[in-house]
């Protein structure tokens, strides 16, 4: 039995994480369509709204809602689990992935009603908060220690650092060559 619950377990993260990954892509191409000039702003706003939407509402709540009940079970039939440093510290990578979902939830409801307040290279970087939570928990939940997990963090870090130095690197040569 416990097999099974850890493997829906996973594949409820696994969605859960890919519409945290396409939502700020989203909001990306919300903001950007936001800058545009009539009809092509009304056009794709209203596009955009019903992605998000069917998104947010159709994949990723019940995604994150499955994968914790999965989890919950998880620790039922494990509980001793609770107790191991490792877990302790996935926990609490797990209190900050949904903090940033909470808060994906006030862009989402925000970008849904017009209000923007953030810039697509904002979200650029947004997005780069779910993949660090991410490779965090794979780490730790792989090599089994509270400590090895800082390397794999460090890793992502600077593997994002050098993604937003291309980032910027391309918007430099894109503006160059408009």
């Amino acid at each position: 039995m416990y097999e099974y619950v850890k493997s829906l377990h996973l594949i409820f993260v696994i969605t859960w994480f890919a519409g945290l990954f396409y939502i700020v892509r989203l909001f990306v191409y919300q903001i950007e369509a936001h800058e545009l000039d009539s009809p092509a702003r009304e056009i794709l706003q209203k596009q955009y709204k019903i992605m998000t939407f069917r998104l947010w509402y159709i994949i990723t709540w019940p995604s994150a809602v499955l994968a914790t009940l999965f989890a919950l079970w998880l620790l039922h039939l494990n509980p001793g689990l609770i107790y191991v440093s490792w877990m302790q510290v996935k926990l609490g990578f797990v209190v900050l992935l949904f903090a940033y979902h909470f808060k994906c939830h006030v862009m989402y409801l925000e970008l849904q009603n017009g209000v923007v307040k953030f810039s697509s290279n904002f979200m650029r970087l947004w997005n780069e908060g779910a993949t660090i939570i991410l490779f965090a928990v794979v780490f730790l939940v792989i090599l089994k220690n509270a400590f090895n997990w800082i390397y794999g963090v460090i890793g992502i870090v600077l593997f994002s650092v050098l993604i937003m130095l291309g980032f910027r690197f391309y918007k430099k040569i894109r503006e160059r060559n408009s």
